[in-house]
Parts: C-alpha cells; sequence; structure tokens
C-alpha cells in the first residue's frame, strides 16, 4: 500500500483564475499562503480564459479552405501577443527573457502545425489535441515563473510526463499505475525538497510520448489523477463561484452555498447540469478518500464546498436543484416487440453505435422513452431506431434534477415536489435505483420557473449546518 501524503494539497487553477496578470498574482497569493501553513502544495491550471476554445478555432480555420487561412494566423497571432503581454507583467530581467523564449518557440512550433494542416487538408484528432495542447502548456509555464518572481520556489512540470492515458484522442482514458509511478519518480522528490511543482492540467500524453487530451473540463480530472496518485490529503478545485450552491443563482438570487456535501451527490449535480465540476473529478478521489474542496479565487478567504464520501446529516431532504438543456426526448413504441427477447438490447445497441449517452429512461408496456443531448446524430440514430419500431422525438426538452441524500426516507417528498410545479406540464419523471436523485423532464421555456419553485418550497428554512443561511441573512 502507498503511503499517505496528508500535507500535500493539489490546488487546481481554472481558466478565470489565470485569465490575466492580476489573476495569475492573485493564484501566486493562494498558494503562498498555503505553503505558509506548512502545507505542501502542487499546482495544476488550465489554459488562460478563452485560449482553449480560440485554439480550437485556428486549427478549424487553417483546415477549412484558402479562405480561412489567414483567420488561424490572426487568432494565432493575437495569442501570442496576449501571451508575452501578460508575461511582461509577471516576470523581469533573465526570467522574463527565458519566459518570451518559450513563448515564441511554442507559437513558431503552433504556427508550423497550422501550416501544415493548411497544406495537408487535414485535421486529425490526434493533430487537434497537439494544438490545443498549447494553452496549458503555455499557461503552466508563466504561472511557474510568476511564483518564482514572488520568490516562491515553483518548478515547472511538463504534464506530458506525469499523465499517461491511452490513444484515444480528445478525450483519452488514464493509466492510473503508470501516472501514479511517474508522480512518485518525478513529482514527489520536489516536494520533498520543499519546491511547488506547476503543471498545465487537461494535457497528457501515451506511453510512447504523442500528446493526447482528457477531454473539456479535464483540468480538474488532472488534479484529481495528481491527488490520488501522491496520496495526498486534499484536492482543492479554485474557480470564480463561493463552491457548490443549491441551485444557479443567475436563476435563483437567494441561492445558498452548500457548506459540504457527499462525493455520489457532487457527481450527480456534475453530470446534470451544474457546471462547478467535472464529473470524472470525483472518481480519483472516492477511491482514495480524498477530500475535495470547491473554493473561490476571487475570494479567498470563503471557506467554499467540502465534498467528502460521507455525507453530513441533513434534515433538508435535497441539497441542490440543477437543471440541463438542449434535450430531446425520444419515444419508441412497438406494441408487439417490447417484450421480445433481445428487442431493448437491439435499442440500445443504436446509441452505443453512435456513441450517444442517454440521460433518462421510462418504459411503458408498449413504448421507452430515452432523453439524450441533442447532436447531430440524433437523424441517424432515429432513422435506424425505426427499422425497429414507431420513432418520434422532441427537442428544447431540459432536465430538472433534485439532489439529496436518502430521498425516498423521506413520505410524500414526491407530492411536494410536483405541488410547487403543478404549473408547470412534465414530460417524465424519474426517481431510479439511486436514493439520492429525483429528476423530471419539462420544456425549456419553463425551467427558471420551475427551479424558482421548487427552491422557494424546500430551502425556506434550510438546515444552518450543511448551508450558509449567515450569507442569505447578511445580502437580504
Amino acid at each position: 500500500m502507498s503511503t499517505p501524503h496528508p500535507h500535500i494539497v493539489v490546488m487546481k487553477f481554472g481558466g478565470t483564475s489565470v485569465e490575466d496578470a492580476t489573476a495569475i498574482q492573485r493564484t501566486a497569493s493562494i498558494v503562498a499562503s498555503r505553503a505558509q501553513k506548512g502545507l505542501s502544495p502542487v499546482v495544476v491550471v488550465s489554459a488562460m480564459a478563452k485560449v482553449t476554445d480560440q485554439l480550437l478555432a485556428c486549427a478549424a480555420a487553417a483546415f477549412a479552405g484558402r479562405g480561412d487561412r489567414d483567420v488561424a494566423f490572426e487568432i494565432s497571432a493575437r495569442l501570442r501577443t496576449r501571451h508575452i503581454d501578460t508575461a511582461s507583467q509577471l516576470a523581469s530581467g533573465d526570467r522574463l527573457d527565458a519566459l518570451f523564449a518559450i513563448i515564441h518557440r511554442d507559437f513558431d512550433v503552433l504556427d508550423e502545425l497550422l501550416h501544415g494542416i493548411a497544406a495537408l487538408g487535414e485535421l486529425t484528432p490526434r493533430t487537434n489535441d497537439l494544438v490545443v495542447s498549447f494553452g496549458e502548456r503555455l499557461s503552466s509555464v508563466m504561472v511557474a515563473a510568476a511564483f518564482a518572481e514572488q520568490g516562491m520556489a515553483s518548478i515547472h512540470i511538463d504534464a506530458r510526463t506525469v499523465i499517461i492515458t491511452n490513444d484515444h484522442h480528445g478525450k483519452a482514458a488514464p493509466i492510473e499505475h503508470a501516472i501514479e509511478a511517474a508522480l512518485t519518480e518525478l513529482v514527489l522528490p520536489l516536494v520533498d525538497e520543499g519546491k511547488i511543482p506547476v503543471m498545465g492540467g487537461f494535457i497528457a500524453s501515451t506511453p510512447e510520448g504523442t500528446t493526447t487530451t482528457l477531454g473539456r473540463g479535464g483540468s480538474d480530472y488532472t488534479a484529481a489523477l495528481v491527488g490520488g496518485g501522491l496520496h495526498a490529503g486534499a484536492i482543492e478545485v479554485w474557480t470564480d463561484v463561493n463552491g457548490i450552491m443549491t441551485t444557479d443563482p443567475r436563476i435563483c438570487p437567494d441561492a445558498l452555498r452548500v457548506k459540504t456535501i457527499s462525493f455520489e451527490e457532487a457527481a450527480e449535480l456534475a453530470y446534470f447540469g451544474a457546471k462547478v465540476l467535472h464529473p470524472a473529478t470525483i472518481l480519483p478521489a472516492v477511491q482514495k478518500n480524498i477530500p475535495v474542496w470547491v473554493l473561490n479565487s476571487r475570494n479567498p478567504q470563503n471557506e467554499g464546498t467540502k465534498i467528502t464520501a460521507v455525507p453530513a446529516p441533513c434534515a433538508s431532504p435535497f441539497k441542490c436543484i440543477a437543471a440541463k438543456k438542449r434535450l430531446t426526448i425520444i419515444d419508441i413504441v412497438a406494441s408487439r416487440m417490447l417484450l421480445a427477447h433481445g428487442f431493448l438490447k437491439a435499442v440500445f445497441d443504436v446509441f452505443d453505435k453512435h456513441q450517444c449517452a442517454i440521460d433518462m429512461v421510462s418504459t411503458s408496456e408498449v413504448s421507452i422513452s430515452v432523453t439524450v443531448d441533442s447532436n447531430e446524430a440524433l437523424p441517424a440514430i432515429c432513422a435506424e431506431l425505426r427499422q425497429l419500431a414507431d420513432v418520434s422525438y422532441e427537442g428544447a426538452k431540459a432536465l430538472i434534477c433534485m439532489v439529496g441524500e436518502d430521498i425516498r426516507g423521506h413520505a410524500g417528498i414526491a407530492a411536494q415536489v410536483f405541488t410547487a410545479v403543478q404549473h408547470v406540464n412534465i414530460r417524465m419523471i424519474s426517481q431510479g435505483a439511486s436514493e439520492i436523485n429525483m429528476s423530471f423532464m419539462i420544456d425549456e421555456q419553463d425551467v427558471e420557473e420551475a427551479v424558482r419553485s421548487l427552491h422557494t418550497k424546500f430551502f425556506a428554512a434550510p438546515d444552518e449546518t450543511v448551508f450558509d443561511v449567515e450569507a442569505r441573512v447578511v445580502t437580504a
């Protein structure tokens, strides 16, 4: 069994936490505060805000054809200038010269890649991963330099040397035993020397050294993999909100910060629309029983939300309300075939073939209804399903997900939920095998009204041990 390192704290900072020189210096102060408490930080950073999207646009423009090639190089030039301008505010002297050299070298390589894409008229997933990797490669170098400029013993680590994956480009799967071995060999000795390793999130490589990525939101995943591989004492995910909220504060201004929540509840919320956390972040932390904190880099004094394996007792039936939009309901009606052997398998094989995830399933004696993310594969999926049964579908739907421990233990809870939204048309209902999730489908246009009604009903008198009620009193 590997040795736990309770003094190590893995700190992940998202794009808005490293979006410019001011944000990076704020990040440096937060990391320094952890070191001053006797902790050993290991830092994971995303690309600067919006850079990933711009790199994807670069690659797409280079691939699109002669008329768009100039656009690709214009985007690259703007990104080069942005990184140079930010670096000039973070470092000085020889350190700044070294930083400029790295930035120019990387953008020269990127421009060569774009020329290659344009000349060949080909953009493979492998090449796309390489193009998009420059965001984290550059941000991590700049953050490490900014830390050093402030007297911190930072050292840059190329994440591709420690996060090892398969070759499924665009959403590679980690090889966890290889990651743990690399972290033990390359990162742990640096921590033991009092250094602060800084690496990019999201990016990785195959055992052969080919660049891969973990998929969108993958910087959270990197932090969890690093935390799990080092057997850290905690993982901190620094964002631009005060933690996990009872619902989207843009819909409900009186939404409350949740002080503590279980891994299971957080995973449900992440999957069903809460953008604070990437669902995969949870898994390596659960496996090693490492608490995850969600914190606000713009308000570091706030306690944030603690995510733990065992949920805290809560008098309220629900912790949070999440909404997932842009869903489609597919109705599959086969009066003679539904109970026939192999029919359900044939239906789900169609979704599997198109790599289309299903959010919710509801069945009757003659029909199956499923909900999926609206995507370009929908017509092809329905065409194949029509070879098995009658099929119809409706778009512009949304899923409302109510999350809380032991929902089934609260008598009459379903009646309370549906009374609160009795003025909204409900299309599908699911409580399923999970005791922590009650979900239903409605029209997208009704989401805000439904969420507000449910929040008013279930968070009028919240449990003060679990929710930050004081903040509501202060802002009221």
